[in-house]
């Protein structure tokens, strides 16, 4: 036994000292050492960040950074509220719960199909801004203010449009404005704060009037199989069991993403 307890007390010894040498050596001769001799392979390129600037042009360009930062954070709600896209997406969320489907379509599928109809819808607005507004900037014939402003007309004239006057009017009164014929000849004179929210109750109106009558035929079926339930003595059973099969049958039938897409557009026809 005391044999065997020396050798292990000597191979920890021995596992100490060789540890103790290694810290050692490694201390002494740090291995970057050595890779200072080796022959140089490329690298990634360094970045420097600085705070602080030595003149206006340095707080200018600061400025401008924080205005782009603060213009993309503020793009989802442009998209939002300046384009077709809160009519598309609040008639879809209706066609599903018509349905009484929770998860089917998923949302991404929804948004995805509302994002592509609305970039379809937008298209001619979009291409109008670019060529009036974005185009000339990027050429430096215009200024910055100029390219908003001529970027702001054909977005004006696209809400002016589907804005319902009753809207307009009640933002425009709490300015003490009035809508007045010039306004409704030329939109592009309408600020553009008083327009935004009244293009977003028109939308979310004729949104939820599409809406109801979606919901109806699904309804008609919901009421038929309710009563048939209740008549034949079965309401333990969930009606919903029974009218969700038959409502995605009517709906398949009548190719009702079809119509639903085709409402939807026909209404920004005009």
């Amino acid at each position: 036994m005391k044999l065997e307890w020396g050798r292990r007390l000597w191979f920890v010894g021995v596992a100490c000292v060789a540890l103790c040498v290694g810290i050692l050596g490694f201390v002494l001769h740090p291995p970057w050492v050595y890779a200072q001799t080796t022959p140089s392979v490329p690298s990634i390129p360094g970045v420097s960040v600085s705070v602080g600037g030595s003149g206006p042009a340095s707080v200018a360009n600061t400025v401008k950074i924080v205005l782009l930062l603060t213009a993309l954070t503020l793009a989802p709600a442009s998209l939002i509220l300046m384009t077709c896209f809160t009519r598309v997406i609040v008639v879809l969320s209706f066609v599903r719960n018509a349905l009484s489907l929770q998860t089917s379509p998923p949302n991404q599928v929804l948004v995805g199909l509302a994002l592509f109809i609305t970039l379809f819808v937008m298209q001619p607005t979009l291409q109008q801004a670019n060529v009036q507004a974005l185009q000339p900037y990027l050429k430096g014939q215009i200024s910055q203010t100029v390219a908003i402003e001529r970027a702001e007309d054909p977005f004006k004239v696209f809400m002016a449009k589907q804005t319902r006057s009753q809207d307009l009017e009640l933002f425009l009164a709490y300015r003490h404005e009035t809508l007045t014929p010039e306004m409704e000849r030329h939109p592009e004179r309408i600020a553009m704060s008083a327009l935004v929210p009244a293009f977003t109750l028109s939308e979310l109106q004729t949104a939820f009037q599409i809406g109801f009558m979606i919901y109806l035929p699904f309804l008609v079926i919901d009421l038929v199989v309710s009563t048939t339930l209740m008549s034949m003595g079965m309401m333990m059973l969930p009606p919903v069991m029974i009218s969700l099969p038959f409502k995605v049958l009517l709906f398949v039938m009548v190719n009702g993403w079809y119509l639903v897409v085709k409402s939807l557009l026909a209404g920004y026809a005009g």
